[in-house]
């Protein structure tokens, strides 16, 4: 397999990025070529100080990058020989697996939709977060920030992938779903949580218990929590500042330690024909390994291919 990492995105690229890729070439056992799109001159040294086997990697050169701040369409289509630009190609064109950036959101989402595409019969593609859980497992929350207005029937299709994704990725084998709500009973939320509710009552496929509340997010209630994406963006943000807290507080905890974004790496757009993985802005070391770890694990279990067959029933 061949894995196409940017190593120009992100607020501490590429110093971070190459100490990732030498992260995961020395800790992980993997049958994969790793493709390094980003500024030959600027990734020379920092790659000959990492002492890397060079056959494990290559070099495709970029001679411009993205800002975290650049309107996103525009960028992409100014901007041809930028890393995220170079990485679509290369995905685009079949000669990479999968792509990875921590570059500018944005851009990383207008290049997946206008490139890649989604897979047929779904209707809008979803990104989710791994919820760390009380009793050490990990649950899924999405959609969490790029369809912030939804309908029942995308409600239904996020429980799918994310039934998917938890079986095949996270080694869960019969992923329940829940239906964030204000309240357990059915009938209870706004339109979209009632219409919602019975479609994923009368989903033959989806192992569906009903509505879950807020204070269930963390306590592995469901394997699979769905939402749209307003909402799911809040909690993100939430949970994301539950770890800026403790480490402000001088708390040393090992549940609050799991909030840190850098044990899950990165989170792949669901529902696209091929593997895009989105890393945050200041990922470092680990969050580039745990990128690349996932979008290996995509390839090796197929999971589009898995999607792709659920979809086309």
């Amino acid at each position: 397999m061949r894995i196409g990492l940017d190593m120009m995105g992100g607020d501490y690229a590429p110093v971070e990025a190459v100490k990732g890729v030498k992260l995961f070439l020395d800790t992980v056992a993997a049958d994969a070529h790793l493709v390094l799109i980003g500024d030959e001159a600027a990734l020379a040294p920092l790659l000959s100080e990492a002492q890397l086997d060079q056959s494990k990697y290559s070099v495709v050169h970029s001679s411009q990058v993205i800002g975290m701040n650049e309107h996103p369409t525009k960028a992409l289509k100014e901007k041809q020989h930028s890393s995220i630009s170079i990485g679509f190609h290369l995905l685009q064109s079949g000669k990479i697996d999968a792509f990875i950036s921590a570059g500018n959101t944005g851009a990383m989402m207008v290049g997946t939709f206008y490139s890649i595409k989604a897979i047929e019969g779904v209707q809008r593609p979803t990104i989710s977060t791994p919820v760390p859980r009380l009793d050490g497992s990990i649950g899924l929350l999405l959609d969490v920030g790029i369809n912030a207005d939804c309908k029942a029937e995308n409600l239904l299709q996020f429980a799918i992938l994310g039934s998917l994704y938890s079986k095949h990725i996270l080694n869960i084998e019969n992923p329940t779903v829940g239906l964030l709500n204000i309240g357990e009973e059915e009938g209870k939320g706004n339109l979209l949580a009632q219409a919602t509710y019975p479609l994923l009552k009368e989903h033959k496929e989806l192992n569906f218990i009903g509505n879950v509340e807020g204070r269930d997010v963390l306590t592995g209630k469901a394997d699979v929590i769905v939402c749209e994406g307003f909402t799911g963006n809040v909690i993100l943000k939430m949970a994301e500042s539950l770890h800026d807290i403790a480490v402000q507080r001088n708390i040393n905890d090992e549940y609050m330690d799991r909030f840190n974004f850098q044990s899950y790496g990165g989170t792949p757009v669901l529902g696209v024909s091929k593997p895009v993985i989105i890393g945050h802005g200041i990922s470092k070391d680990t969050a580039f390994k745990n990128m690349i770890v996932l979008a290996q694990q995509m390839i090796e279990t197929k999971l589009l291919e898995k999607i792709r067959e659920s979809f086309v029933k």
